[in-house]
């Protein structure tokens, strides 16, 4: 199973559209997960229209309308793995222990907020995965997102994608 991980789209307010590579890598992807901060609605319309399969959450600058819409917390079985999401997961000190006190039943966590990539496994065994944003890379040197796959509950070729700086950015 391919999964496609995002998050952190703000569009139209830090981007206009998103990038071309991103939207043709979720609709090769079996499940799309997106954490959060979409800003606009068309945008979950969009990921809607565009995903096989799709598990979102509303983050911080999403209004009363996504918010309606989506979960604060959205959790799944994706062949045997155990996954959830959310958006915030607070400072980076002490993000692992904060994780894995509060989701103690997942294998993986998929979260959002930073724009900053991040991929750790708790001592409990709890994997964290922020795919950064494809929009806005703050004070990193690339948009990103991710993908994985999973089988028989096992998360494997965990990729993070660089996206081109300018150029490619096309709406569908």
């Amino acid at each position: 199973m391919r999964l496609l991980l995002t998050s952190d789209t703000h569009v139209p307010k830090r981007a206009r559209r998103l990038p071309g590579e991103l939207l043709g890598s979720i609709r090769r992807a079996d499940v799309v997960i997106h954490a959060g901060d979409w800003v606009d609605g068309a945008t979950l319309d969009l990921f809607e229209s565009c995903s096989t399969r799709l598990l979102a959450v509303y983050g911080n600058n999403d209004g009363p309308e996504l918010r309606a819409r989506l979960p604060e917390v959205a959790l799944a079985e994706l062949d045997g793995l155990r996954i959830g999401v959310v958006h915030e997961t607070g400072p980076a000190q002490g993000r692992e222990r904060r994780c894995a006190e509060r989701f103690p039943d997942l294998d993986v966590l998929v979260f959002g907020h930073s724009h900053i990539p991040w991929d750790t496994t708790t001592p409990a065994g709890l994997r964290l995965l922020n795919p950064g944003s494809p929009t806005d890379r703050r004070r990193q040197p690339h948009c990103t997102y991710m993908t994985v796959r999973v089988s028989r509950g096992r998360l494997s070729e965990v990729e993070l994608h660089r996206l081109p700086r300018s150029g490619t950015a096309m709406s569908f």
